[in-house]
């Protein structure tokens, strides 16, 4: 709701306000983002002047009051006395945009670029700012409790405008904050860096071409010593795939500024009489009470403003894919036997990935052409998805789009189709990037894959693209937008296609790419001890919906680490559940364990998917519909361990529950040679028939069972006790190093007949 008084505009979410106001100079005042208030209210939130500041330009001659260096604002000129960071640049002048009028739209405003955009039917507040040459559009949206804003800028005048820096956002927020921005690379996505936002800027940029893994777009403003539920913290994405850029700094008078928008690196856009330029959609939310509320607020806004309608509340399929199981080696009775074993344990669709088309029996050749492999696929891709089909399951399939191998024969006949900068090219993984800014490259792409698509019932599609391109330059933004085209061209006539996009991992792990597909490959990292920093620290702006997750084979090529069965399935549950390993080299136990892990996934899949996701000590937790699903994972176990608390949040302090175990299992041989102890006769630890037995007897491992209160819960519940160097006993959890533990923790009848 959008309330209008006076000068005065208030943006009603459901629990959040954004108050905004027109001042006597004409600028675009902003007064308040967070808890919720009245439009009564702005007089409370005006930041009063006094006797101005001294030195600073003053807007009005005699004015202290009009020191735009001092004004809290929604948009700020560069070169009119504000000195703070602009989010404007005109090549060779200044800019002075005042208030020309004002309008309330019903729903979205569509974007004209092309660019995607939250849906949703909430009222848009649409702001015109003028001067000589030129009109700018500021469009601001609340979703659930989430603010979205755009900025339009259009030449009115007669010569040609040259925007070298063209921000979505500008608000300036009272107060001290940290700004934590989640940095890393290939295999090592979403480490978490905090630093406190003082006078010099500290920024958040992707200069890559794309949003990429070095910096996610996303990040968040916290008071100092907020926690995951106390402190004000607010959280910002950008609904963009490219280049990004967001600073904070600190003022003079305690105005913390926050722009957002595309990165001005390389950014050089021409924008002739009548034309105009449109930004991405900021982002922006806020929790008065710590990170889990923000993540909340977030992650509601994700699921229902932003994921494709069809895929809005609609649950994800157990996957299997063929990648770690065959790599590039395999025919179609293998990937058929292979998909057999994975119908067997309960999976739900078949991915085949890289190495079905052209010569592409390795990462040197083949992209760009879109020929089925016929001497691996001699029934074509409509023959194995049949066979496929005929087992239960879908059937899904790798793409790599984007780019080209220079031996492929799209290579040979269109060289000018590849991406340069004129110099000699550089390779990435033996490949370039195709020029999506070319109308003929687009078609192309979208003819070929639509091909594909048409030609087998496929039903899901893992969209890669593993390399960045430093010969974008002033290209990147139209290269963005030749992306969304060919894909909103391919998938949106095929809204039933699970679209899961992937860039070498979590390289584009970004709200733009989600308006497309509903999920997203996190990282190329499986080792859930990884995995336990990656996921967690993506819940903190992303749903666990857009997460794919998948169990894989252990010691784990990226880490080396052998982790237990149990903890891959633990950590996986809170995505969307995946299997990537070669299923012939599994122990008959661990072929149980898997397909035990499935039907609980089964189970349970709307919660993990789709319910209110906490961080906890140690953990993770989900809620949703009478059940929560609470996860403990160990690091490393220390001799002797004392005794651990479960302590949950979010529960019915005054409602029973019932707490069980999800349950699992021990082999034998995790106990080395303490065999040979209580063995009437001394067995060799890695001798024939302590082998044997390890492939056929398992104990059972920490079962907990208990009635209690949510009052209980919340309290902190003890635990059994971890192994001690005394022995096994059912009643303790002998796993040890990666260890962990699921809870079901389920409301009680109180009112069933005893």
């Amino acid at each position: 709701m959008i309330e209008v008084k006076d000068n005065v505009f208030a943006l009603h979410g459901e629990a959040t306000t954004l108050l905004l106001r027109v001042n006597e100079y004409g600028l675009i005042e902003h007064l308040h983002f967070g808890e919720r208030v009245d439009a009564d209210d702005a007089e409370a939130f005006i930041c009063r002047q006094g006797l101005g500041w001294g030195e600073s330009v003053l807007l009005r001659e005699g004015d202290t009051a009009s020191c735009p260096d001092a004004m809290p604002l929604a948009w700020s000129n560069p070169g009119r006395g504000d000195y703070r960071e602009s989010p404007l640049a005109l090549a060779g002048q200044p800019a002075d945009f005042r208030y020309a009028a004002h309008e309330i739209v019903a729903g979205a405003v569509p974007m004209a670029s092309g660019l995607p955009q939250a849906h949703g039917d909430a009222q848009t507040l649409h702001i015109t700012l003028t001067q000589t040459n030129a009109e700018l559009h500021l469009y601001f949206a609340i979703h659930g409790d989430v603010l979205v804003r755009r900025a339009v800028i259009r030449n009115t005048g007669d010569v040609p405008m040259t925007l070298t820096k063209m921000m979505s956002s500008l608000i300036d927020l009272p107060g001290d904050y940290e700004m934590t921005t989640f940095d890393g690379g290939w295999i090592a996505e979403m480490r978490a860096s905090t630093v406190p936002v003082q006078a010099s800027r500290v920024v958040n940029e992707s200069v890559t071409g794309f949003s990429s893994h070095r910096h996610n777009p996303g990040f968040l403003l916290s008071e100092s010593g907020a926690t995951e539920d106390a402190g004000r913290v607010y959280g910002f994405n950008l609904i963009y795939s490219g280049n990004h850029y967001a600073a904070a700094q600190r003022s003079l008078q305690g105005l913390t500024r926050v722009v957002q928008g595309i990165s001005p690196e390389h950014f050089h856009h021409v924008l002739a009489p009548g034309e105009a330029f449109e930004t991405p959609e900021a982002v922006m939310a806020f929790s008065p009470c710590g990170r889990a509320e923000l993540s909340r607020r977030m992650h509601r806004f994700v699921n229902a403003h932003i994921i494709p309608p069809h895929w809005q509340g609609r649950e994800r399929p157990v996957l299997f894919n063929s990648w770690e199981g065959c790599m590039f080696d395999f025919n179609h009775r293998k990937l058929v036997a292979l998909a057999k074993d994975a119908a067997e344990l309960g999976c739900e669709l078949f991915v085949l990935d890289d190495g079905w088309f052209g010569n592409r029996n390795d990462d040197k050749a083949g992209l760009g052409d879109y020929a089925v492999n016929r001497k691996k696929l001699p029934h074509g891709l409509e023959g194995l998805a049949k066979e496929i089909n005929a087992l239960g399951m879908q059937f899904g399939l790798w793409f790599e789009p984007e780019a080209v191998n220079m031996d492929s024969d799209l290579y040979r006949a269109h060289p000018d189709w590849a991406l340069t900068d004129g110099y000699a090219p550089l390779l990435s993984r033996h490949q370039l990037l195709l020029d999506l800014t070319k109308p003929e490259v687009r078609d192309y792409i979208v003819d070929n894959v639509c091909a594909v698509l048409d030609s087998a019932p496929i039903t899901y599609v893992k969209w890669d693209m593993n390399r960045h391109s430093i010969a974008l330059g002033a290209r990147a933004h139209a290269y963005i937008l030749g992306l969304y085209d060919v894909l909103a061209r391919i998938f949106r006539p095929r809204p039933h296609i699970l679209l899961e996009s992937c860039s070498s991992g979590g390289n584009r792990f970004d709200l733009g790419m989600l308006c497309y597909g509903p999920q997203v490959w996190c990282s190329d990292n499986t080792d859930p001890i990884e995995r336990l920093t990656i996921q967690g620290n993506l819940s903190l702006l992303y749903p666990q919906s857009t997460f794919g997750a998948h169990v894989s084979a252990a010691p784990h090529a990226q880490t080396l680490r052998n982790t237990p069965l149990c903890t891959r399935g633990n950590v996986s549950f809170f995505g969307c559940l995946g299997y990537e390993m070669d299923l012939g080299h599994l122990l008959k136990l661990e072929r149980e364990q898997i397909r035990d892990q499935i039907a609980f996934y089964k189970r349970y899949r709307h919660i993990f998917q789709f319910g209110d996701f906490r961080r906890m000590h140690s953990g993770w937790q989900v809620s949703g519909e009478g059940v929560t699903l609470a996860a403990m994972f160990r690091t490393l176990t220390h001799a002797a361990p004392g005794y651990g608390t479960l302590r949950l949040t979010g529960l019915d302090r005054h409602t029973r529950y019932h707490l069980s175990t999800m349950g699992q299992r021990l082999r034998i041989g995790q106990f080395g040679s303490l065999v040979k102890h209580v063995a009437p006769v001394n067995l060799d630890p890695n001798g024939l028939i302590l082998r044997a037995a390890d492939r056929l007897i398992t104990l059972p491992d920490g079962k907990q069972d208990m009635h209690l209160s949510g009052a209980a819960l919340m309290a902190g519940v003890r635990l059994l006790p971890g192994f001690r160097g005394t022995g096994y006993d059912e009643n303790q959890y002998t796993l040890t190093d990666f260890g962990s533990e699921m809870y079901i923790i389920e409301e009680e009848n109180t009112n069933a007949e005893s």
